[in-house]
């Protein structure tokens, strides 16, 4: 059986809670995910920000629609270098072709990104080549 979102089983994210405007992901960070610095790469902050959006509005979509990010702007606070990561999401605002969202992401309580984002929702019509 295929996976649910292949990339996000690549990264090691596990989805905790998913419902209609909202989602959880969960991520057990190990050296994979570090820069050369020895702390959490950005790019694996960002892909749990979009990933949990993703997730959250894709529960709100109606039969034949979907979505997909337009922008993203990410904060990041606190650099880590281990232990679990927690990112909380939120739909803030759901149109009929556009929606905003937001996710903070945590280490233990500690909040170490934001992100706000725009989504497209939309059905598709075609090739998309």
């Amino acid at each position: 059986m295929a996976s649910l979102n292949p990339f996000a089983e690549l990264v090691g994210m596990t989805f905790e809670a998913v419902s209609p405007g909202a989602s959880e992901i969960r991520l057990q960070l190990d050296p994979r995910h570090l820069n050369p610095n020895a702390v959490v790469h950005g790019a694996v902050l960002y892909a749990m920000a979009d990933t949990g959006m993703g997730a959250a509005l894709y529960r709100t979509l109606s039969s034949g629609e979907l979505c997909a990010t337009i922008e993203i702007k990410m904060t990041y606070f606190k650099a880590i270098a281990s232990g679990e990561l927690l990112c909380r999401t939120t739909v803030v605002n759901r149109g009929k072709r556009v929606a905003y969202l937001e996710s903070s992401i945590f280490a233990e309580e500690v909040h170490i990104a934001k992100a706000t984002g725009t989504y497209a929702i939309f059905r598709p019509t075609g090739s998309a080549a």
